[in-house]
């Protein structure tokens, strides 16, 4: 007579195909993990670069071509080291420019961050209008035309 039941050889089988499906899972879940993490660190570094820039946007005399840096308070950052570096520079002029002349000048902000070993970049550029000075001509090195 014939009992009811699995083999060993069923139970065996279904063992390893559940096992499979969890460690499938398990590194599914841990990928998913790692890549919030790393989305949460753009999300923050993206508001502060936006922030950065709007208070450079909002400075009137910020010095043409030349480089602005500064650091982050590493509890703004998530505890990390991070840091900003901005460049203004005309980005266009007439021809005919001297004092009063409006152009257009571009605010190239770098923000930077360690993630573990690597140093991780996040750039914005921006663009104002200004209108320009005798200061601001003698800065470029050129006369007024």
């Amino acid at each position: 007579m014939r009992t009811r039941g699995f083999t060993l050889l069923e139970v065996l089988v279904a063992t390893l195909i559940m096992g499979l499906a969890v460690v499938g899972l398990l590194s599914a879940i841990s990928t998913s993990m790692r890549n919030a993490a790393r989305l949460t660190d753009y999300d923050r570094v993206a508001m502060v670069a936006r922030s950065q820039m709007d208070a450079l946007l909002t400075t009137r005399r910020l010095p043409e071509l030349s480089i602005l840096e500064g650091k982050y308070a590493p509890a703004l950052m998530g505890g990390t080291e991070a840091g900003w570096r901005a460049r203004v520079s005309p980005f266009e002029m007439p021809p005919g420019r001297g004092p009063g002349t409006a152009i257009l000048e571009r605010i190239e902000l770098e923000v930077w961050w360690m993630a573990g070993e690597k140093r991780r970049t996040f750039t914005l550029d921006a663009f104002r209008r200004k209108r320009l000075r005798e200061s601001d001509l003698a800065g470029m090195g050129k006369q007024p035309q």
